[in-house]
């Protein structure tokens, strides 16, 4: 079993800054890829980003390309997302994930966390 606790969620003005946190613990693998999602109100849970156990491979939605990065600390098991230029339609629930593979789709991820609310005011 692994369990994933996120953080550093929280209300932000447009164009702010926040930074997320997922901590890995229990059966973890360094192999493992860590993803981020996020589902707003009455919409279906969507792939943000992607990063492989490595870190040698990593994707982004379009929707946050050149705004949000990806990044992974092993020696912590930690994962990072780093959100700025921040806009309304940002606002969400964020979830970590963990999956075999760098992948995208939200069927290829086997463990979750429990989310952390963006809320990005305009």
């Amino acid at each position: 079993q692994v369990q994933l606790v996120e953080s550093g969620g929280g209300l932000v003005q447009a164009g702010g800054s926040l930074r997320l946190s997922c901590a890995a613990s229990g059966r973890t693998d360094r192999r493992y890829a860590m993803g981020w999602f996020r589902q707003a109100p009455g919409k279906d849970r969507e792939f943000v980003a992607v990063i492989s156990g490595s870190g040698g491979t990593i994707y982004y939605a379009d929707s946050v390309k050149g705004r949000f990065t990806i990044s992974r600390d092993n020696a912590k098991n930690t994962v990072l997302l780093q959100m700025n230029s921040l806009k309304p339609e940002d606002t969400a629930v964020y979830y970590c994930a963990l999956g075999l593979a760098p992948r995208v789709q939200v069927s290829d991820f086997r463990s979750w966390g429990q989310g952390t609310q963006v809320t990005v005011s305009s």
